[in-house]
């Protein structure tokens, strides 16, 4: 009988550490499983562009100078897909919240640069993002895209 008590423990002796890397594998390919189906649940990356038609077209500068008129075509891009419709909804109040920031532009000379059109892109995300807010919609525009902009004097 010793020596099947032997054997039985060699034998346990060897299954066990080929057991536990098993069971480490089985572990790893369950955190794998699970973090595969979390990433299928989650949102799919998307890219939405959304043009704000027809393009805005507005008087800027100072009050009592030359007129100079500003127009911009405005695209918002959207990172997921159920954005759209939400601003398709809210789109007037969109459009009226950006003809008011451009009505504002007192500085020309800034506005026609680059750094002007960056700070004014920024300050129009800001604002569309705030009537979403407030709207209680739970969408963001990722991005706002000036498509076309002259500045006429």
């Amino acid at each position: 009988m010793i020596p099947d008590l032997k054997r039985f423990l060699l034998v346990i002796a060897m299954t066990l550490p080929m057991a536990q890397t098993g069971f480490a594998q089985d572990e790893d390919a369950e955190d794998e499983t699970a973090q595969a189906q979390e990433e299928e649940e989650a949102e799919p990356a998307v890219t939405d562009y959304i043009a704000m038609n027809p393009p805005f077209v507005t008087h800027v500068g100072e009050p009592g100078q030359s007129l100079v008129y500003l127009k911009a075509a405005v695209t918002l891009r959207a990172s997921s897909a159920t954005t759209r419709p939400v601003l398709e909804v809210h789109m007037p109040r969109l459009r009226h919240e950006l003809v008011m920031l451009f009505g504002e532009q007192t500085d020309v000379d800034h506005l026609a640069g680059n750094a002007g059109q960056n700070a004014l892109r920024q300050e129009a995300m800001k604002r569309i993002n705030a009537v979403l807010e407030e709207q209680q919609t739970g969408e963001t525009v990722a991005d706002v895209l000036f498509t076309e902009f002259v500045v006429q004097r």
